[in-house]
């Protein structure tokens, strides 16, 4: 199964519908309306009328807006893939790679911080998100942490917690320095991503990085 077809079953009542004109028209209407508002504000009738479409138009295609956001996210989704797919690889130098990887997913936030906001909002509040996100995750964690262990066994990283655990808490951290990074809090973006990139490091191959100031 592709990535496109797994988000599709994912997020659609109706598979292979990326590209029909109706859901194209209440993805954009949503995307609309949540530059203005919050995902909590929109509602269902507005987002029809904006698009044209009647309500139970809607419905055809998404069980409920947070599920259309999810929908909304596929451009975020599909970095995360290939943000994954550069680090499983693992061709190169470590640091670049990681690096590379991180600034995919900051670059994705910032081109759609209004539908991040939102995707927030829907993990929240539905428990179908939650349960798509959590799924999402299980699996970048799963391959992600095959490659510490194929890079351990090649003695190019070191010792250390076990591999899937690694992963899933570096992802942890990626999720939450994005979810701070899309609400203005916390560190600039770059040193976020100094950050970041120093703790996966050091976590999976024992080594710092250089600052920006060391480039």
């Amino acid at each position: 199964m592709t990535e496109d077809t797994r988000w599709n079953r994912l997020v659609d009542r109706r598979s292979g519908n990326r590209g029909d004109a109706r859901r194209d028209a209440l993805l954009g209407a949503l995307e609309e309306l949540l530059r203005e508002q919050s995902l909590e504000e929109v509602n269902v009738a507005e987002i029809s009328r904006r698009a044209g479409v009647t309500r139970s138009a809607f419905y055809f295609y998404f069980e409920s807006k947070a599920i259309a956001v999810m929908a909304l996210m596929q451009d975020l989704y599909d970095a995360a893939a290939d943000a994954n797919e550069l680090l499983v690889k693992a061709e190169g130098e470590p640091e670049e790679r990681v690096r590379t990887a991180i600034t995919m997913l900051f670059d994705s936030v910032d081109d759609s911080a209004h539908t991040y906001r939102a995707l927030l909002e829907a993990r929240a509040a539905s428990p179908a998100v939650r349960e798509m996100w959590d799924a999402g995750r299980a699996e970048f964690a799963g391959v992600i942490g095959e490659m510490i262990g194929t890079e351990r066994a090649a003695g190019r990283a070191t010792p250390g917690p076990a591999e899937g655990a690694l992963a899933a808490v570096l992802l942890d951290l990626n999720d939450h320095a994005l979810e701070r990074h899309a609400l203005g809090a916390g560190p600039a973006r770059e040193d976020h991503i100094d950050t970041l990139t120093h703790l996966w490091l050091r976590s999976i191959y024992g080594t710092g990085h250089r600052t920006r100031s060391d480039a």
